[in-house]
């Protein structure tokens, strides 16, 4: 069902099976949107789903004052999910199958749901962890988000005042960097409390590094969990690596609290009772913890690695305490917020939605449906999803009603199972086989944003130049001895002219006169590097688990000048043509500033 809205007021006709729901809403009176998503936070991880080693009061309300949706489901990974929730659409359609170097990026001819809440007249914005795509027009102010405040990056290397960008600007943080973003919401519901507004609230926790404040941790620093999985090693409260587990439950404290204060400013401006309130997560859980006795974790399709909350709470239309039991998905939050708001897509969509809306069990009317299956896939394996059963990657069948866990294998039911194998390579030939891998070379120069970054996380080196972490996300390049080893992107120049650049490096004073080239073509900038910056390693200090990451330094940008670029695509390479020490700089990222 469409909703449009009619010039002094909007009839909104739900029809369920038995014909029951009338509502009438004020055009003036449109909804606000606020969406939590959280990162590497499972199925488990809160009070109301049985956990008893944390509390997320706040959270749970969500559930208590409004509808939990109980069979809800995202991908195994954290921007295959972004993308689908962004789109409506299963992200093999959006071209994104990595969590980096490019391959997170959202294609440009999908529509987003802030494009959507944009072009209806809403005030947009982001705060967090985007995971979409960083230079523009991949970058969320190029996406339909008025102000982006955040990072674009897959993960964070530190997260007490980290270097961030606020729409497209290098920043710097202040404080922990959930605080942060949730500080920087609340002055945006502020600022735009007299229009309707879509907050984007993607905190990056409890994601890897294990980093939260003292006040949190020190609840769970000596904690003896009582809900210890079986997965965990030793499976003893002594066992160190249970101190990820514990810095998890702590940052799944510091959410709660967080979300807490959206909800209570909500409330002192009075506008609780006509926002609507979204919470999930994007994956299973990131480490071996209570998840509610289902099998998998983050990256794998079973139910838990992809088994998600959602908590909606919207006070003046859905009635508190309402339970959905529909299986639904990441990409059924695009047609579904936009129903409740009466956006009209069909003329703002430039695809077809794979998702559709469940706006009318929300607001509790019961909807005689088609059965559907929900499709889950990473890295080329695919498991399906019915209201009862899930056919698993190998084929495995089982029902889900009496057998969460997925102990035991369905036997006695081959022709089901065959038409989920049927289903699941209808959808491999559908849906996957849209999925287009090919080389995108990384924009400069969109007009959409004035600044283009250019990260180590996105570039290639030669030679023996070493990336500081297998993980590319936040990690930088180091062991730059050879003037023959370079670091390059491909890139596609959107508008020629001239650009400033600046480098963010490290160089320890022994190694200074090393001189930095950048070049595309016949065109050329360098600069001699004369001012030691010996940053040393940060993190791990405020690690409370050992991470898998890259530590982080104090990177420094120096201005290497002004370079020509002239339009469309080349190899942007960074080269060094003097090493009068031991070894040239370490890089992290080019900046690169369109002059008018």
């Amino acid at each position: 069902m469409k909703l449009s809205w009619l010039p002094a007021f909007l009839l909104v006709l739900a029809l369920d099976a038995m014909g029951g729901l009338t509502r009438f809403v004020e055009a003036d009176e449109r909804p606000n949107v606020v969406v939590f998503l959280s990162d590497d936070q499972g199925y488990g991880d809160f009070s109301c789903n049985g956990n008893q080693d944390l509390l997320t009061p706040n959270i749970d309300g969500l559930a208590r004052d409004g509808a939990l949706v109980e069979n809800f489901y995202v991908c195994p990974v954290c921007s295959p999910t972004r993308a689908e929730f962004l789109t409506g659409r299963y992200h093999p359609r959006g071209g994104v199958f990595s969590t980096s170097a490019g391959g997170e990026r959202l294609d440009l001819d999908e529509t987003t749901i802030a494009q959507a809440f944009q072009s209806a007249g809403y005030a947009t914005a982001a705060f967090g962890k985007w995971h979409n795509g960083m230079q523009a027009p991949y970058h969320p102010n190029s996406r339909g988000f008025d102000e982006f405040y955040g990072f674009c990056s897959g993960h964070w290397g530190h997260y007490f005042a980290p270097m961030l960008e606020r729409n497209g600007t290098l920043v710097r943080g202040n404080g922990f960097v959930i605080d942060d973003f949730t500080d920087h919401a609340i002055k945006f519901i502020e600022d735009h409390r007299d229009e309707p507004f879509f907050v984007y609230l993607p905190y990056n926790t409890p994601h890897s590094p294990m980093q939260v404040p003292d006040k949190y941790w020190n609840k769970f620093a000596d904690k003896e969990l009582t809900q210890l999985p079986s997965g965990s090693k030793g499976n003893k409260n002594n066992d160190k690596d249970l101190n990820h587990t514990r810095a998890a439950l702590a940052m799944c404290e510091n959410i709660d609290h967080n979300v807490g204060r959206v909800l209570a400013k909500l409330d002192d401006l009075n506008l609780a009772e006509n926002t609507i309130v979204v919470y999930f997560c994007d994956n299973g859980p990131n480490g071996p913890r209570y998840n509610a006795g289902l099998k998998g974790r983050k990256g794998s399709t079973d139910e838990g690695g992809v088994r998600s909350p959602l908590f909606v709470r919207w006070s003046s239309h859905i009635e508190a305490g309402t339970k959905v039991n529909l299986v639904t998905g990441a990409i059924d939050l695009f047609p579904t917020l936009t129903d409740l708001c009466g956006i009209e897509t069909e003329e703002k969509v430039d695809h077809p939605f794979d998702g559709l809306s469940f706006s009318l069990e929300l607001q509790g009317a019961k909807v005689k449906r088609v059965p559907r299956n929900l499709f889950s896939h990473w890295n080329g394996k695919i498991s399906v999803r019915t209201q009862q059963h899930r056919l698993d990657h190998n084929q495995v069948l089982y029902d889900m009603t009496t057998d969460p866990g997925q102990q035991t294998s369905v036997e006695n039911l081959p022709e089901i199972k065959q038409e989920l194998i049927a289903a699941v390579e209808q959808w491999r030939r559908e849906v996957l086989s849209e999925l287009d891998r090919s080389p995108r070379p990384f924009p400069v120069g969109h007009p959409s944003l004035k600044t283009t970054q250019l990260p180590a996380r996105d570039a290639q080196a030669t030679g023996k130049i070493k990336r500081s972490n297998r993980f590319p996300n936040c990690s930088y390049y180091l062991n730059w001895v050879d003037i023959n080893d370079t670091i390059s992107w491909p890139v596609d120049v959107v508008e020629p002219g001239k650009y400033k650049v600046d480098l963010y490096y490290c160089c320890a004073e022994q190694n200074l006169g090393t001189t930095i080239e950048l070049a595309l073509g016949d065109k050329s900038v360098s600069r001699r590097i004369t001012v030691a910056n010996d940053s040393p390693l940060i993190g791990a200090e405020e690690d409370r688990s050992v991470r898998s990451e890259s530590l982080v330094k104090d990177f420094k940008p120096v201005e290497m000048g002004v370079i020509e670029l002239v339009q469309g695509p080349g190899q942007l390479e960074l080269r060094t043509t003097e090493i009068p020490g031991k070894e040239s700089i370490e890089f992290r990222l080019l900046l690169l500033t369109r002059i008018e």
